[in-house]
């Protein structure tokens, strides 16, 4: 007929209704579009910009309780101060019992960012000392210094009953070297931390910079506990580490070890 133009036959049109089985089909392929697109961003964000880690033991009560989910940062440096996750650096875990491994679809969802790892490679403790730093327990008053600042520890330190750990019953004397960190739990009675490793045999050759963490090591700072919710709180640096001034001189390549101690029990 002229001027007249051919009809298509559509979905949803009054010719062709859309079926209950096409709107199903239409909602479940913009749910799986979302649901990918979020795995994608999980992914991107747990690669470049943070991450989810599981706390499996107590050797930073009671500023992280285990079986805390926290959230560490990869787009910052970590300060003096900073609680850090790293990977075990010399075999500091030991013969220690593994945590429960997930199934194939809960490490899928750990490995994308979804859950929180719970990789038994990797520690978490309190950056005392950052290269160059002289570290050493302790003054006349039982304070660790840095660099001869004494630290007030009080806000940090774990306490129970009414009664406050000591900063360490383990002396030690120390400046920290190139690229290395010295990290100490904040349950000092219940953390294998840098004061236990000052006489081990390193891997990669000789005693003690077993005892010092690599830079290279370091996930990224802890900066928040996600869950449970009703431990969910921001993590900042205490402000006794304001006062600690920057180190006399260099970072020797080589760790300072003036005094060493037993290892821990």
């Amino acid at each position: 007929m002229s001027g007249s133009e051919p009809v298509s036959a559509k979905r949803g049109t009054e010719d062709n209704p859309e079926t209950v089985g096409d709107k199903i089909g239409s909602l479940l392929k913009e749910l799986l579009i979302v649901v990918v697109g979020a795995l994608i961003i999980a992914f991107l964000i747990r690669t470049f910009l943070g991450q989810m880690f599981l706390i499996p033991s107590g050797s930073m009560e009671h500023t992280l309780n285990v079986n805390d989910r926290i959230a560490v940062q990869k787009v910052t440096h970590f300060k003096r101060g900073d609680v850090v996750v790293f990977k075990d650096p010399d075999n500091w875990l030991g013969d220690e019992p593994q945590a429960p491994q997930r199934g194939p679809l809960g490490k899928a969802l750990e490995f994308i960012g979804v859950l929180p790892n719970t990789s038994n490679e990797y520690l978490v403790k309190r950056v005392i000392g950052m290269p160059g730093d002289h570290v050493k327990c302790c003054d006349n008053q039982g304070r660790i210094t840095v660099n001869g600042q004494p630290l007030n520890e009080q806000s940090y330190l774990y306490s129970s009953d009414g009664r406050q750990s000591k900063p360490s019953d383990q002396p030690f004397d120390v400046i920290v070297p190139r690229d290395r960190l010295w990290v100490m739990g904040d349950h000092r009675d219940d953390s294998a931390d840098s004061r236990c490793h000052l006489t081990d045999q390193s891997v990669d050759g000789g005693s003690p910079m077993s005892a010092f963490v690599p830079e290279d090591d370091v996930v990224g700072p802890v900066f928040a506990i996600v869950a449970p919710f009703d431990r969910a709180r921001w993590i900042h640096i205490p402000d006794t580490f304001a006062q600690v001034p920057a180190p006399k001189d260099p970072a020797p390549a080589q760790a300072v070890v003036n005094s060493h101690n037993d290892p821990c029990g």
